[in-house]
């Protein structure tokens, strides 16, 4: 019950709601009462009231529209459940299924062609409504206006018919337009007006007059502002007396009745009165000239057809009349009699009955233009026309549009899709690199070598788009079925003619050095023959090349030899000194330590070395006490000769030293010669050969080598066949050429022939041609030029590998057959017909009516001609002959008195001389010549003459220099190909001045008159642009260390900056702004030069016991820095190569020992430290007891020690990894990629690079990259399109007129490349033409024939003017002949109007002044803000009295408005001028100085006076700023503080 009595309350409430009206306490009353009998009600039907109230269907929201079919028959669905009002779901049951909603309803379902069926109808924006604002009072001053709301209608409509349409349909293309928007509603805007005139003149010049002024209006009142203000103001002048009583009547003539066609019977009785006319003087004829007549008749039958009299114009002459009266100064109509005048105004006159323009009803639409369906390309259009029935006679209008277009599509099922045009591109050309290449590089005269980035092009051309853009992509044959079509056609972006490409740049083969030579070996170990053998020295590739080895220098040299053996002993060491027959000293044997080796001299099986000689035993001598003691002899040096020859021979040495001399009884020492041995060394000859391979032929097709796998790639490329290739291979002696091969070893010899694999042969591929190219399909004016149609073809895809070339032929033209002549139309009139004057019966009560002459019009025929004389019908005339030539003319039937003369002739022509004179003529006809009055030569004169021009022609330059422009010639081409930037567009080019022609009355006539093409030329120049030029590369520095890594640097250096757009400067070195670094690692080997030392020479005994010849004393040894080779060290060189901190020592201490004393071996090397090295271990040292002491003595220990210290003699090791150096390219390339590479190094930890052998020996682990690719960004230059063709004249005439030509940037510059130069645009004067043009004079006043007022005539002429098509130039009148080929049109309007009624007022009339000029575009601002209102400009017409008694009769003054463009925003302030007195001015001022009246708020009006009131009269008063007499005890202020209204 909770819930259903709040259900009910809640409902009760909304049933009830308190009106205004009602007190609080009835609506309570009210509440319960509802309550109350709601829950009677729910007792009673509990049970019906759960069901329904606890259990309610829920809705979801409708799908989307789906079915087969697009349009309305279309089902959407939603989900439909049974909820408790708790929120949870439950049994559809308990709900009331009558009350169950529909889950399904039918829909529209919409297509995406539905999109040009339905479009949304936008209404336009309504009123601006106030918005209901909360503030309870508008502020007195208005500053920005009122905040509105403004509504449209928005509607999805059917665009066929325009029938509404649910607005989901419009909805599932484009969202619905916003229906309501903000807007302001402004402030109003009262009237502004201008300051007034001056008085004009009393308008009577004796007597009682009046003087008016008047003023315009500047702005309309807007937006509920108050209306404008009198225009005109008028005060009474007083002249002298008048001496004559002044008339009180005029004669004022009405206007012009309305055209009427005369009566029917008089128009009979007058056909009749004509037809009797004729027949008398056709039969007066026929009597005199019976063949005249009939000749006459045929002319007649002639016209009358070429007429075409009624089909297009029924010309009906009628007349008009109108009222004279006379008038009153009241305004007042009197008898005509009180108007003393003799002669009375004509009241009738013949006039052309108005017909409007009469058309035909519109044709059917024609079929839509685009005859295909899509939905991007524009739609197609059709038209209708109609056709002229009746031309307008006599009327303002003009005859309606006859023909009307309008966009369409075609649907349906049978309509084909548009084609569709897409760009394609023919393959890319060869890379290129010299195109990058800056103006000084030398490498620009050998292009064939470059390597690295580069760049390629290739065309594009327009085709139609193929349905299937994967098998354009991917067959062959679709790339022949495209033919090229009309570049226009294509609309899409333009594919890239251009991109960077990359040269593989070939690596050059580096080998190692030379090993040592080897020992003398058998060719082939396997199969040793023979004695002959070689001794061979190797080396080895180090750095592969590209393309293979066969780039690489042999790699094998070989010396032949004899007694080759393939295995051999080596000593390795020798045991110690065995003394014989096991004594203790004496002479003895040493057995050597051997092991075997092969030829490259590594230890091999000893079983190998058994065909070789084992060496013997070794004599020794184990000194014996008192005997002489001998060091070991010393390693053997290296060979003086790498070979022996005539001249050279091989030497090496060995050396020892006295260790101990001789005591008595003891073996001597030898003398010096035994303490060195010589022995020969290289004794192989000088003559070395080798094998020298040529470079590898071409690959030759070779069926043979069908096992080899010709799907393989090669290279990565595709490959088609396998074939051979061959090389030259020679056996070459050095120094000496080639020799026969069997010099050489025959088991090493190169491979002669290698499989290679062929690649695919590439036929060229041509788009079939074009279709011929359209010949002018319209008819040529003029003399006709034969035109030609041409048709192309494009290369897409060049030959390669012997395929099919490509043809000759790529472009063929044809001359078009001849086009028809335009025909040229003309309008032909014919003879104009008899005046036809107003009816008998209208103009019979006027004096002189007797006589049947006087004013008429009469009508003429004309008929539309080809220029041949062709008839055509009238609307190709209306389109191409120009105007239609007058139908009606006034003309003029003598009158007996009249004087009748021909028409004037043309004037005579001038013979060129200055001041001549020309004339022209005319006659007097019929019963004239016998007048005495029509022979005064006075009043109408036979002859007018006229002075001939003198003219005199001056040119002068007009307007500003053109441009430099280079003369259009072809562009410059090299090898084939445009190269960047090289197309020309710099050098002599020149400038032109356009020159005008002027006459002496200062008109501007044609250049020719002053003998000029119309420019003045000037040779200019376009400075070429100077790259940035810097010295080639120095050359590289030494490596900065000896011993392991460093650097080495090269630069170059800035020798002139670029200019004029050249290439800029690579970025220079920060420190040295003039200097561009590159700086590698370099590696020094630490064994390249090694110190060298002789054995110790014998110690010299210092103090000198010469019977002993022992003790204390120095001996020394030579030391040298050798170059260390692969055959040991050989030269001496300079010693600072070699490092200082490791010389070893020349000098030392020793002790010779005495004869008795024990003698002990040199010491050998310290053992290594075992690491690391932290104090804990020892090395030591040892040596050997070469000579034992005499008893009682003691030999020294044989071993020494000491600890392992850091940085003394122990190091720990490390690599060191070097910076990256920069982007090394290769010497070929320009950019592209590159290399960086780095460098590891083997440091001491003393900081000491050392060789790479100490930590490499010891393992350590290498984790670095050496090399890392890089990127060199290439240069290129900014390459431009071709100049376009120079535009039309921007002015058809005038001196103003330029032509504009353009280019665009098919390729912006990159990295270091050439900038694109700024001018994309150049221009140069047209040749100046003079404008002609035709324009109206002055109107005349208004003049009223024979009466004093009323509605008159007034006429302006039109003339032709020369002008110089500039705003300021107003023209000068030239001869008409010069607008001989101007349709005449002025200010847009064809129809010219030379006269038009007017109205003169008369006497007392209170008239309207005429329209003022227009003001000033003005639009509706805030702050200078435009509000978006638009512009508007006003103009008025002031009311001008001219008699007191008839201002009731005045009209009200007029004000008219119009929207207008480029206004402008003002504003309006007071202003005042300075105090005089009490009193100042004040006035209101637009913001462009213009005074006015209205415009600035009342409120914040300055005041104009400050005088008191009342005045101050008492001693020490003075007037305060409220105006009002202070206290006198006040008068000590001062009276300066009243400063009102500043």
């Amino acid at each position: 019950m909770r819930a259903a009595g709040g259900m009910g309350l809640s409902e009760g409430s909304t049933a009830f709601p308190r009106g205004p009206g009602l007190s609080t306490s009835p609506a309570r009353c009210v509440g319960v009462l509802v309550v109350l009998l709601l829950g009677n009600w729910g007792a009673r039907a509990q049970s019906e009231f759960q069901t329904s109230s606890v259990y309610l269907w829920k809705t979801g929201p409708w799908g989307r529209c789906m079915g087969d079919e697009c349009g309305p028959g279309g089902i959407q669905t939603r989900a439909v459940w049974c909820a408790h009002v708790e929120g949870w779901t439950t049994l559809p049951t308990n709900c009331k299924q009558p009350e169950r909603p529909d889950n399904q309803q039918s829909c529209f379902r919409v297509c995406d062609w539905h999109k040009e069926l339905y479009d949304w109808q936008i209404g336009t924006w309504d009123h601006c409504r106030p918005v209901l604002s909360r503030s309870h009072e508008k502020p007195q001053e208005c500053l920005r206006g009122e905040d509105g709301i403004q509504t449209r209608d928005i509607t999805c409509i059917q665009k066929s018919n325009g029938v509404p349409a649910e607005d989901v349909i419009c909805e599932y293309f484009e969202p619905k337009p916003r229906q309501e928007q903000a807007c302001l509603i402004p402030c109003r805007q009262d009237c502004i007006v201008a300051e007034f005139a001056p008085w004009t003149e009393c308008s009577k010049t004796c007597g009682s007059g009046l003087q008016h002024r008047t003023r315009h209006v500047v702005a309309p009142p807007q937006f509920g502002g108050s209306a404008c203000p009198n225009l005109t103001e008028f005060q009474v002048c007083q002249s002298s007396p008048c001496a004559a009583e002044e008339s009180l009547y005029s004669l004022n003539v009405g206007p012009w009745s309305v055209c009427s066609v005369p009566h029917s019977r008089q128009i009979r009785q007058a056909r009749k009165r004509g037809k009797s006319k004729d027949k008398e003087k056709d039969r007066e004829k026929a009597v005199r000239d019976p063949e005249a007549r009939e000749l006459i008749k045929k002319k007649r039958n002639r016209n009358r057809q070429n007429r075409q009299d009624n089909k297009y114009w029924d010309i009906q002459i009628g007349y008009q009349t109108r009222q004279v009266t006379c008038t009153h100064r009241n305004g007042k109509t009197a008898a005509l009699s009180f108007c003393k005048q003799d002669k009375l105004p004509i009241t009738f006159q013949s006039c052309v009955i108005t017909k409007e323009c009469q058309v035909s009803e519109w044709s059917e639409w024609t079929p839509c233009s685009k005859t295909c369906f899509d939905m991007t390309t524009p739609k197609g259009n059709r038209t209708r026309s109609r056709t002229i029935k009746q031309l307008p006679i006599g009327s303002e209008s003009e005859c309606p549009q006859l023909e009307e277009t309008e966009q369409c599509i075609t649907q349906g099922d049978g309509v084909a899709p548009c084609i569709t045009y897409g760009w394609r591109t023919t393959e890319w050309t060869e890379c290129r690199v010299d195109p990058l290449l800056s103006q000084q590089d030398k490498r620009r005269g050998n292009q064939t070598a470059l390597c690295g980035g580069g760049i390629q092009t290739r065309e594009m051309y327009c085709v139609q788009a193929n349905e299937n853009l994967l098998s354009y992509l991917n067959t062959l044959k679709e790339k022949e079925a495209s033919r090229p079509v009309d570049r226009r056609l294509c609309t899409g972006p333009l594919p890239s003619t251009s991109q960077l490409c990359h040269i593989p740049c070939p690596t050059e083969c580096e080998t190692s050095a030379w090993s040592a030579w080897g020992p003398c070996t058998y060719e082939n170990c396997d199969d040793p023959q023979a004695k002959k053998g070689f001794k061979l020295r190797k080396r080895r590739i180090t750095n592969e090349p590209t393309g293979g080895t066969g780039n690489c220098p042999h790699l094998l040299e070989a010396i032949p030899c004899e007694e080759p053996s393939c295995y051999d002993w080596r000593i390795v060491g020798l045991e110690e000194c065995v003394p014989d027959n096991e004594k203790p000293c004496g002479p003895g044997t040493q057995v050597p330590i051997v092991i075997c080796v092969n030829s490259d001299g590594e230890e091999v099986d000893r079983q190998l070395c058994r065909d070789a000689i084992y060496p013997i035993p070794v004599v020794c001598e184990a000194p014996c006490p008192k005997d002489c003691v001998l060091s070991m002899w010393s390693a053997w040096s290296s060979c003086s000769h790498t070979c022996s020859g005539k001249t050279t021979e091989g030497k090496q040495m060995r050396a020892r030293s006295i260790l101990a001399y001789a005591g008595e009884g003891g073996v001597q020492c030898p003398n010096s010669s035994a303490l060195q041995e010589t022995r020969s060394c290289n004794e192989h000859s000088c003559t070395v050969y080798h094998w020298q391979t040529g470079p590898w032929g071409q690959c030759i097709e070779d069926a043979s080598v069908s096992a080899f796998n010709s799907s393989a790639s090669w290279n990565g490329e595709a490959t088609c066949s396998v074939g051979m290739q061959t090389r030259k291979v020679i056996c070459v002696r050095v120094n000496v050429g080639q020799v026969g091969p069997k010099k050489c070893p025959e088991n090493l010899r190169p491979e002669t022939v290698r499989p290679c694999l062929l690649p695919c042969r590439k036929d060229c591929i041509v788009t079939p041609f074009s279709d011929w190219t359209l010949c002018p399909s319209s008819c040529q004016e003029g003399d006709v030029i034969v035109k030609k149609q041409s048709r192309h073809r494009v290369i897409i895809q060049l030959p390669a590998n012997g395929g099919r070339e490509c043809p000759d032929t790529l472009f063929e033209e044809k001359e078009c057959e001849a086009s028809p002549i335009c025909y040229n139309y003309r309008w032909k009139t014919h003879k104009w017909r008899r005046c036809q004057l107003v009816p008998w019966y209208v103009r019979q009560d006027s004096p002189g009516a007797h006589e049947t002459c006087g004013p008429g019009l009469q009508a003429r025929a004309i008929t539309c001609r080809r220029q041949d004389g062709g008839q055509a019908d009238i609307s190709e005339c209306l389109k191409y002959a120009g105007p239609l030539p007058s139908l009606t003319q006034t003309c003029q039937i003598p009158c007996q008195d009249d004087c009748q003369f021909t028409n004037w002739s043309k004037f005579s022509s001038c013979n060129g001389d200055c001041g001549g004179v020309r004339t022209r003529k005319r006659t007097l006809i019929g019963k004239s010549k016998k007048k005495d009055k029509c022979k005064n030569s006075q009043l109408y004169p036979l002859i007018e003459n006229q002075f001939c021009p003198c003219d005199k022609y001056s040119a002068q330059p007009v307007g500003n220099w053109s441009d430099c422009i280079l003369p259009e010639g072809k562009v410059e081409v090299l090898l084939g190909m445009k190269v960047q930037g090289d197309i020309k567009e710099c050098g002599q080019g020149y400038r032109y001045q356009a020159m005008a022609c002027y006459d002496q009355n200062s008109r501007l006539v044609e250049t020719s008159r002053c003998n000029s093409h119309g420019y003045i030329e000037e040779a200019c120049i376009i400075p070429c642009p100077s790259d940035c030029k810097l010295s080639e590369w120095s050359n590289w520095s030494r490596c900065s260390k000896s011993c392991g890594s460093g650097v080495k640097v090269r630069s170059k250096w800035l020798r002139e900056k670029p200019y004029n757009g050249g290439r800029p400067c690579p970025k220079l070195d920060h420190v040295n702004q003039a200097q561009v670094y590159e700086v590698v690692p370099c590696h020094s080997d630490c064994s390249q030069y090694i110190w060298v030392t002789e054995p110790w020479s014998v110690c010299k005994v210092t103090n000198v016991d010469l019977k002993e010849n022992c003790g204390e004393g120095v001996q020394t040894r030579k030391v040298r820095c050798m170059l260390n080779t692969v055959d040991g060290p050989s030269d001496t060189v300079e010693d600072y190569l070699c490092d200082p901190e490791e010389m070893p020592l020349g000098a030392r201490k020793c002790t010779l020992p005495c004869p008795e004393d024990c003698v002990m071996s040199e010491w050998g090397s310290w053992s290594r430290c075992s690491l690391p090295c932290n104090g804990s271990s020892v090395r030591e040292r040892s040596s050997e007891f070469l000579r034992q002491p005499v008893e009682g003595k003691s030999c020294p220990a044989a071993t020494e020690r000491e600890v392992c210290t850091l940085n003394k003699n122990c190091y720990h090791y490390d690599y060191n990894v070097t910076d990256w150096s920069t982007c090394q390219l290769s010497e070929k390339a320009v950019c592209g990629n590159g290399i960086k590479t780095r460098m590891l190094d083997c440091v001491r930890s003393d900081g000491k690079s050392v060789d790479l052998k100490y930590c490499e020996e010891l393992g350590l682990e290498k984790t670095w990259q050496m090399n890392i690719s890089c990127v060199v960004e290439c240069p290129v230059n900014c390459q431009l399109s071709d100049w376009s063709s120079w535009s039309d004249c921007s002015q058809t005439c005038g001196l103003t007129g330029k032509m504009i030509r353009r280019r665009t940037i098919n390729q912006p510059f990159q990295g270091d490349g050439r900038p694109c130069p700024s001018q994309m645009e150049q221009f140069k004067p047209c040749p100046v033409k003079p404008c002609y043009q035709w324009q109206y004079g002055q109107w005349s006043a208004c003049k009223v024939e024979d009466a004093q007022c009323g509605e008159g005539t007034r006429v302006r002429n039109i003339s032709c003017v020369v002008f110089d098509g500039s705003i300021e130039d107003v023209g000068k009148i030239v001869d008409e002949e010069f607008c001989g080929e101007i349709e005449p049109i002025i200010d847009g309007n064809k129809k010219m109007i030379l006269e038009e009624t007017c109205t003169v007022p008369c006497p007392g009339d209170c008239y309207l002044k005429e329209w003022s000029e227009w003001s000033l575009c003005q639009l509706t601002c805030v702050n200078g803000e435009d509000l978006g209102f638009g512009g508007i400009q006003v103009r008025s017409r002031a009311v001008i009295i001219q008699d007191l008694e008839n201002q009731h009769l005045c009209p009200e003054q007029a004000l008219e408005t119009r929207p207008c463009n480029d206004g402008h925003c003002y504003e309006y302030k007071w202003m005042a001028s300075p105090w005089k007195g009490s009193s100042r001015t004040v006035w209101c001022q637009r913001s462009d100085g213009l005074n006015v009246t209205g415009g600035c708020l009342v409120m914040r009006q300055p005041d104009a006076d400050r005088s008191c009131n009342p005045p101050c009269s008492q001693p020490h008063a003075y007037c305060s700023e409220q105006k009002a007499k202070e206290a006198p005890e006040k008068a000590e202020q001062p009276a300066e503080t009243f400063n009102l209204g500043l």
